[in-house]
């Protein structure tokens, strides 16, 4: 019985130190986009199939809701499996210096120069949206169409991550600016409080010739965008002992057009993936 008590209590002290060695090496790195704006992403990214084949639209538009109720399970997987957070962001100035030309957009060639620890502690973010842009290809490709909707929601939520731009940096949080939780009150409380008036104008969706290469590029989109934020966020809180009404909507009028902006590229990106996989699937039929 001692032997047995011992052999579990060892398991569970060994759980807890593995638990703790994947908390240290995947930091607890907070996202802008928060649900409501993951789901408003999904559905601008349907308004963006109105020029491509009805079958195709028809497909995703019978699946909004289903899309809408999917796009932030990877949110909740997180809680699950701290290893989930490295696909959520890649903090790019760990690179060096914009445009970050010292990192490889190969995974392989990435994992050759830095290593796999490297990599993940640093996040994997942009090679994330390429494999599940595979795997939808081969949901659609093979006709499973029920793990292809879930698939195309999954793939969503990652690449609306890669357009927040705090998901592409080391001052995730604000912390290194003394800023704490600037990524909240940008992507998070900004959409909860005023997406009713968002004119968001995503463009119609396109052909991608190569996914984790765009992703890519929209990270770099995305980080150039930091310092404005960071301003704004400072120049908002000029005067202000809290983050009251008039915090927000300073913050808002100086920030809204890069918000804005970036969740409507993220809403035509979207689009552009799931078309992207359709075609390289062979343009099957689709469900009615």
């Amino acid at each position: 019985m001692g032997r047995r008590f011992i052999t579990r209590a060892g398991r569970r002290t060994g759980a807890i130190v593995f638990f703790t060695v994947l908390c240290l090496l995947f930091p607890d790195h907070s996202f802008a986009w928060g649900r409501n704006g993951q789901r408003l992403v999904v559905n601008k990214a349907i308004d963006t199939l109105e020029a491509l084949p009805p079958e195709f639209r028809g497909f995703f538009e019978s699946s909004r809701a289903l899309l809408a109720q999917h796009v932030t399970d990877p949110l909740d997987a997180i809680a699950k499996s701290p290893t989930e957070r490295r696909n959520h962001f890649i903090l790019l100035d760990k690179y060096g210096r914009f445009p970050f030309e010292a990192l490889p957009r190969s995974y392989k060639a990435a994992v050759t120069k830095f290593g796999k620890p490297k990599l993940d502690a640093n996040g994997l973010l942009p090679w994330q949206i390429g494999v599940y842009s595979e795997k939808l290809t081969e949901a659609m490709k093979a006709g499973k169409w029920d793990e292809a909707r879930l698939d195309a929601a999954i793939l969503a939520n990652y690449v609306a991550e890669a357009h927040d731009p705090f998901n592409t940096t080391d001052n995730f949080d604000g912390r290194l600016s003394a800023q704490p939780e600037v990524n909240e009150r940008f992507g998070t409380a900004l959409i909860d409080r005023y997406s009713s008036f968002f004119p968001m104008r995503p463009n119609d969706a396109v052909f991608v010739s190569d996914p984790t290469d765009r992703a890519f590029e929209a990270c770099l989109s995305s980080h150039s965008w930091l310092e404005t934020i960071l301003l704004a966020d400072r120049n908002a809180r000029r005067g202000e002992s809290s983050f009251n009404d008039e915090y927000y909507d300073r913050f808002y009028n100086q920030a809204a057009a890069i918000l804005i902006r970036q969740l409507s590229d993220a809403a035509t990106d979207v689009g552009s993936f799931w078309f992207t996989a359709w075609k390289n699937a062979g343009s099957p039929q689709l469900p009615h």
